[in-house]
C-alpha cells in the first residue's frame, strides 16, 4: 500500500515542529505541501532528510509555494508551473513521478474579492489546470492531483452554506470549474468515500471556528481512472488542527493498493 497525503502547512518554517511530528507519526509515502511561504534556498530540506524524506519544492518569498516529499525516494520532477500565462510567477504547481505514480501538488488561487481580477485569475488558473490534467490523463499513468483547491464543491462541504455564500470558494463559477474536472474522469476520493459530506479540512483562526467546528472542505485528492481503481481508504487527520501552533488546514490522505 502507498499512502499519499496533502497538507497546507501555512508556513513551513513556522510549523516545522508540527510538520515533522505529523510525518513521523503518520508516515505517508508521499506528502504534498502547500503555502510553504519560503524561497527555494530557505526550504528546510535537511530537517526532512534527517527523518528519511527526500523532496522537491517550488518556493516563493512570503506566500504560496508547493513541495513534494517522499519517504526514502527522491521525486523526479516533471513540471513546475502551468502553461498558458507566461507572466504568472506564482509558485502554485509542482508535478513529479515517484513510486510509479504521477503526483501533482497544487495550491489553487483563492480568488477573493468577487468580482475582480483575482477571481478572474482563479478561473483562468482552473482552466489551465484542466488542460494539464487532460494531458496527464492522455498518458494513462496512475495519477493523483492533490492539494488546496480553494473550492468548496457542494453545500455538504461546509458547516453553513450561507456563511460563505459571497466568497470566491463557493461561487457557481468556481464549483462549475471543479466539477468539469470530475466530468473529465477524475475521482474526488474523499467525496466518494463520504457521500454525505460533513468532512472539513479547514477551520479559520478567527471567531472560534475550530472550537465550534465551523469548517469546510477545500483540500482535495483527485485520482485518475487508473488510480481510482486502487483506492483502498482515505481520511482527514483532523486532530492535528487542534495542536499548538497548528496550521489552519489539516492533512488529507488516500491509501492506494499496489
Amino acid at each position: 500500500m502507498k499512502k499519499i497525503a496533502t497538507f497546507n502547512i501555512n508556513g513551513v518554517k513556522a510549523r516545522l515542529p508540527r510538520l515533522l511530528e505529523w510525518l513521523e507519526e503518520t508516515r505517508p509515502s508521499v506528502a504534498c505541501l502547500q503555502e510553504i511561504k519560503s524561497q527555494d534556498e530557505g526550504f528546510p530540506i535537511a530537517e526532512f532528510e534527517k527523518i528519511g524524506y527526500h523532496g522537491i519544492w517550488h518556493g516563493q518569498k512570503g506566500f504560496n509555494g508547493v513541495a513534494i516529499l517522499a519517504d526514502g525516494e527522491k521525486p523526479v520532477e516533471i513540471q513546475r508551473g502551468l502553461e498558458g500565462e507566461p507572466e504568472d510567477d506564482h509558485s502554485r504547481y509542482l508535478e513529479a513521478d515517484v513510486f510509479g505514480l504521477r503526483v501533482v501538488c497544487i495550491y489553487l488561487p483563492n480568488g477573493n474579492p468577487v468580482p475582480g481580477p483575482k477571481f478572474d485569475y482563479k478561473l483562468r488558473w482552473m482552466e489551465r489546470l484542466r488542460r494539464r490534467m487532460a494531458a496527464i490523463r492522455a498518458e494513462e499513468v496512475p495519477a493523483i492531483i492533490t492539494g488546496d483547491y480553494n473550492v468548496i464543491p457542494t453545500d455538504q462541504d461546509i458547516w453553513s452554506p450561507s456563511a460563505m455564500a459571497a466568497d470566491a470558494l463557493m461561487q457557481p463559477e468556481s464549483r462549475d470549474a471543479y466539477f468539469r474536472l470530475l466530468g473529465d474522469g477524475w475521482t474526488d476520493a474523499v467525496a466518494t468515500h463520504n457521500p454525505r459530506g460533513g468532512m472539513w479540512t479547514f477551520w479559520d483562526y478567527q471567531a472560534g471556528a475550530w472550537q465550534r467546528d465551523h469548517g469546510f472542505r477545500i483540500d482535495h485528492a483527485l485520482l485518475s481512472p487508473e488510480l481510482a481503481d486502487r483506492l483502498h481508504a482515505c481520511g482527514i487527520d483532523k486532530a492535528y488542527r487542534g495542536r499548538e501552533k497548528a496550521s489552519d488546514h489539516t492533512p488529507v490522505w488516500v491509501q492506494l493498493r499496489d
